[in-house]
């Protein structure tokens, strides 16, 4: 048998073509979902303060699986006694995770940091993980798009077990990614059923 190995040009142009405007609207979807984050971080900011500078990292981390085992509760069984929409559990996610990667570049500390500097810091923090999941994007070809939400609910659980263990081993790992790269995962993945949500309304 002899495969025919000659592509259409056309085809591949147009395959090409889709490819970047589905990729162009993933970044602004993106974008927006990261933007309504910031502004719910913002404004708590400004209610509460910073007082999550306190925090350990391990503490997010059980943040994280608390909202995650919520979201995968409700998911499983479709109660939901408490009444808050799980979509803002992923906004949560969202958020701890941008918190969890300043304290682990700045450390813990009980001194509170100004709102404005703790936006500037959410700012770069999600302007890195913009530029992973573009990166990522590109290489898996909008392979999340396929997924459902309850699958990225239960990566996110996955990496954060991954990281809690990460974290019982003091941040010793031998192969794996450190937990910088997990939180930037989780965040993503959580924008990402932020978006599904989007669509689906």
């Amino acid at each position: 048998m002899v495969l025919n190995l000659n592509f259409d040009e056309k085809s591949v142009s147009f395959t090409a073509k889709n490819r970047f405007i589905l990729m162009h609207k993933t970044a602004e979807q993106y974008r927006k979902v990261i933007l309504k984050c910031r502004s719910i971080f913002e404004k708590k900011g400004k209610d509460y303060g910073t007082a999550w500078r306190i925090l350990r990292v391990s503490s997010l981390t059980d943040q994280l699986f608390i909202k995650a085992q919520r979201i995968r509760t409700i998911q499983e069984t479709g109660v939901n006694k408490v009444g808050e929409d799980i979509e803002d559990e992923f906004v949560a996610i969202v958020n701890y995770c941008v918190m969890g990667l300043v304290q682990l570049e700045l450390g813990t500390k009980a001194e509170e940091m100004d709102v404005e500097e703790a936006v500037e810091r959410y700012d770069a923090k999600t302007k890195i993980s913009f530029e992973l999941m573009e990166k990522k994007n590109h290489d898996y070809g909008e392979a999340w798009r396929d997924m459902r939400i309850s699958s990225l609910t239960d990566l996110i659980m996955m990496k954060i077990l991954r990281t809690k263990q990460i974290e019982d081993n003091q941040g010793e790992t031998l192969i794996s990614e450190g937990i910088d790269a997990n939180y930037l995962d989780m965040l993503n993945y959580a924008v990402f059923a932020l978006i599904k949500f989007d669509e689906e309304k």
